[in-house]
């Protein structure tokens, strides 16, 4: 179903180039506020302080109020936008698909990050401390695993489905698979002792949300001194998965919808500090995507719901 792949995307600038019509004014007074909701990969804060600078550069392109909202789980964010208080939401792709889903078809993926090798997507990883005795994921059988949010992608939906083709069913081959809320949660009840083992997103050695954790300081032994990332080992890697996608309300005027992709796929050159922050320097650029490169996630979410029907 989901497959490893490597996307080169040359000509983004090539969209750009649309010329907004004489109704552009007609928009900006039916719309005087757009709201933009990011799902919790990191705390409140984290999410204020990286979004911050990305949130004044779009208003400045759009000409009108852009507010940020940081939801409390995914399913804030799908619901959000299913009843169109939310105009722009940022997604795993797993939890992209349920939105599609939940919305009519009116909440469409428009845009995603290439990283810096020019491919485009992440991976869903299972970390363990360094200092355990576990050296793959079948040392893991019968200890206990640290999940994110039933709606993330790498922290439970890709783990939960490529683990259940592996015939490591979670709920069956650990002792206790629990939802931790978020890919930080989940990253501290390892370090913690809670659990054994921690899912979370990864695109590199120096692009993951442990390293963002670590160079926040937010990880630490049990004497007190900040932990490195040595101090931890990835035992499960998933095939590539698609980009996390950034997506809009379709039903809004297709002015507003290309006003505001262009500002996505152009922030790279207008603002680079405030696009830098978002990845802390990682990512190239925004790049153009489309529902189509998300069809693979719709069938991965009616899977899970088949696996939660059985259990059921």
């Amino acid at each position: 179903m989901i497959k490893r792949r490597s996307v080169l995307v040359s000509a983004a600038g090539v969209l750009l180039a649309v010329p907004f019509s004489a109704n552009a004014q007609d928009w900006k007074a039916k719309y005087p506020e757009i709201v933009v909701a990011i799902v919790p990969a990191e705390n409140a804060g984290g999410v204020v302080d990286r979004y911050g600078p990305f949130v004044k550069y779009l208003e400045k392109e759009l000409g009108t109020k852009v507010t940020l909202r940081v939801a409390n789980d995914y399913t804030a964010v799908i619901e959000g936008q299913k009843n169109r208080q939310i105009h722009v939401g940022f997604y795993g792709p797993g939890s992209y698909a349920r939105a599609y889903a939940v919305s009519g078809g009116n909440t469409v993926a428009f845009g995603t990050t290439q990283n810096q090798d020019g491919s485009i997507g992440y991976y869903s990883v299972v970390y363990v401390k360094a200092d355990s005795p576990y050296k793959s994921l079948d040392d893991l059988k019968g200890k206990k695993l640290g999940l994110v949010d039933v709606e993330s992608t790498s922290g439970y939906k890709a783990p939960v489905f490529f683990m259940n083709r592996e015939g490591k069913a979670p709920d069956k081959f650990f002792s206790v698979a629990q939802v931790t809320g978020s890919h930080e949660n989940a990253v501290l009840a390892m370090t913690q002792g809670t659990v054994d083992a921690a899912t979370n997103w990864w695109n590199s050695d120096t692009d993951s949300n442990l390293t963002r954790m670590l160079n926040k300081g937010m990880l630490k032994k049990a004497d007190g001194s900040p932990m490195k990332y040595e101090d931890f080992r990835i035992v499960w890697k998933s095939p590539l998965l698609a980009g996390s996608p950034f997506a809009y309300l379709n039903d809004m005027p297709d002015d507003l919808k290309k006003a505001i992709a262009s500002a996505f796929y152009n922030a790279h050159k207008k603002d680079k500090a405030a696009f830098d922050k978002l990845s802390d320097g990682k990512d190239l650029a925004f790049v153009p995507v489309s529902h189509k490169d998300y069809l693979e996630f719709i069938e991965l979410n009616k899977y899970l719901e088949e696996l939660r029907r059985k259990k059921g």
